[in-house]
C-alpha cells in the first residue's frame, strides 16, 4: 500500500490520496501466537516501551484509528475497540464486507493486549490498556468499490468528517496512517479543530522514498506530529519520505501486526511507525490527562534517541522516539502552561491617545518626500555613469 497514486481516473488521482501509508511488502501468518510475541518484543524493547509501562499503560485514553476499519473481535483487541460510523458507506457494492486489514494492524500496534495465559501470546501494543475508536474513512486498494471511492467527490471529505467525529466522541489521540499528495481545506480545518480541542494528531509522512521535500497531507498540516520510518538499526528507511514536515521517526521495517480473523502479518511503511508514536502519545496522555498537544509533541522530540547531526534531518526528524524517556520528559513539562493566564488574557487594554496634526502638515510632508525622491534619483543616475570599483574575486 503506502502513499500510492491511483490509476483509475483523473479524479482518482486527485484522491490519490487515500493512501494507506503502510506499504506492507510481505505478509506472513505464523503458526503460533507466541511466535508473534517473539517478533513483537524486540521492537518494543528498542523503543523502551516495557520500561515505560512502569509509569503508564494507556488506561483511560481513547485513540481514534481513522483507517480501513478494525476487526474488534480479534483475540488481541477484543474488548478494546468501539466502532464508529463508516464514512465510506455507499462506495463498495451492497453486501460487501470491509477487509479491515490495514486498520486492524494499526490498532494492534497501538493498543493490542495479547491473549492466552496472562496475555502472553499474540500482539501487545504500545498502550495495551488504551481504548480504540475505529472509524472507517478509506478503502483498501484491492477492495471492491476502491475505484468508485476514489472517483466520487462525495467521499473527499471522509477524513475530515472522521476527525471531527473522533474529537466530538472523546478521542485523546488521532492516528492517521494514511495521506494524500495535496491539501484539502475541510481536512485542514478539521485538524485545527482537533488541536484546538486538545487532541493529539499523529500522521504518516508517506512512502514516496524521494530525496527531495515531499509533502503529504494530513502529515504536513501545522500541529500534526508527522512520522517517518527507520529500520531496526535506527537508520532512515529508503521508502520513507524526506520532508521538512517530519517531526520524529519510529520503526517501520518488518513490523508484526494483527490481521482480521485472528491472523497476523508483517508490514513495512510509515504506517506502523505512526502507530508506534500514537501509542506513546497515548501513554503520555494517560499519565498526564489533558496535556496540550504541543507539550506531547515536545515530550517526544526532546527525548529522542539517535538524534541526527545538527539536531534535525529531513529523513528522521529530530530522531527516533523513546517511550520511557518521553514519559520522563512529559513529567517535567506537565506544570507548563501553553496559554496566557486569565488575568493577562482578559485584562483591559490601555487607552491609546489620538494625536491630531494640523491640516497643512500632510501636504507639506508629501512635497518634501517628492523633492527627496527626485534628489535620490539624480544621485543614482550619476552613480551609473561612474560605478564604484569592485574587487576581482577570481584573482584576489
Amino acid at each position: 500500500m503506502g502513499v500510492l497514486t491511483s490509476a483509475v481516473s483523473r479524479r482518482a488521482s486527485l484522491l490519490l490520496a487515500f493512501l494507506l501509508a503502510a506499504g506492507c511488502l510481505a505478509t506472513a501468518e505464523p503458526a503460533r501466537a507466541d511466535d508473534v510475541r517473539d517478533a513483537v518484543t524486540p521492537v518494543l524493547e528498542s523503543l523502551r516501551v516495557p520500561r515505560a509501562w512502569d509509569a503508564s499503560r494507556g488506561r483511560g485514553v481513547t485513540v481514534a484509528v481513522l483507517d480501513s476499519g478494525v476487526d474488534g473481535a480479534h483475540a488481541d483487541l477484543a474488548g478494546s475497540v468501539v466502532t464508529g460510523p463508516d464514512h465510506t458507506a455507499g462506495a463498495a457494492p451492497s453486501g460487501t464486507a470491509p477487509k479491515r486489514l490495514h486498520g486492524t494492524e494499526m490498532a494492534s500496534i497501538i493498543a493490542g493486549h495479547g491473549h492466552g495465559p496472562a496475555n502472553s501470546e499474540g500482539v501487545v501494543g504500545v498502550a495495551p490498556e488504551a481504548r480504540v475508536l475505529s472509524l472507517r474513512v478509506v478503502l483498501e486498494r484491492d477492495e471492491p468499490g476502491y475505484a468508485a471511492f476514489n472517483g466520487d467527490r462525495r467521499f473527499e471529505g471522509t477524513i475530515a468528517r472522521g476527525i471531527r467525529y473522533a474529537v466530538d466522541h472523546g478521542a485523546d489521540v488521532i492516528n492517521l496512517s494514511l495521506g494524500r499528495s495535496y491539501p484539502v481545506p475541510a481536512e485542514r480545518d478539521a485538524i485545527a479543530y482537533a488541536i484546538s480541542r486538545g487532541v493529539v494528531v499523529v500522521a504518516a509522512a508517506g512512502n514516496g522514498g524521494t530525496d527531495a521535500d515531499r509533502f503529504v497531507y494530513p502529515a504536513s498540516y501545522p500541529g500534526v506530529i508527522a512520522v517517518a520510518a527507520v529500520d531496526a538499526d535506527g537508520r532512515h528507511a529508503g521508502f520513507s519520505n524526506r520532508s521538512s514536515a517530519v517531526v520524529v521517526s519510529a520503526p517501520g521495517v518488518g513490523i508484526m501486526g494483527a490481521a482480521p480473523g485472528d491472523r497476523y502479518r508483517f508490514g513495512d511503511g510509515t504506517s506502523p511507525a505512526t502507530a508506534f508514536v500514537s501509542g506513546i502519545a497515548a501513554l503520555i496522555r494517560s499519565r498526564h490527562p489533558g496535556m496540550a498537544p504541543a507539550l506531547v509533541a515536545r515530550s517526544l522530540t526532546e527525548s529522542v534517541r539517535r538524534r541526527p547531526p545538527g539536531g534535525y534531518d529531513l529523513g528522521v526528524g529530530f530522531g527516533r522516539v523513546d517511550a520511557a524517556a518521553a514519559l520522563t520528559t512529559s513529567d517535567s513539562l506537565a506544570p507548563t502552561r501553553t496559554t496566557l493566564a486569565p488575568t493577562t488574557a482578559l485584562a483591559t487594554p490601555p487607552r491609546i491617545p489620538v494625536v491630531r496634526h494640523p491640516p497643512y502638515l500632510i501636504p507639506g510632508c508629501a512635497t518634501a518626500c517628492a523633492l527627496a525622491l527626485t534628489a535620490l534619483l539624480a544621485s543614482l543616475r550619476r552613480l551609473r555613469r561612474h560605478p564604484a570599483p569592485q574587487l576581482d574575486h577570481a584573482k584576489a
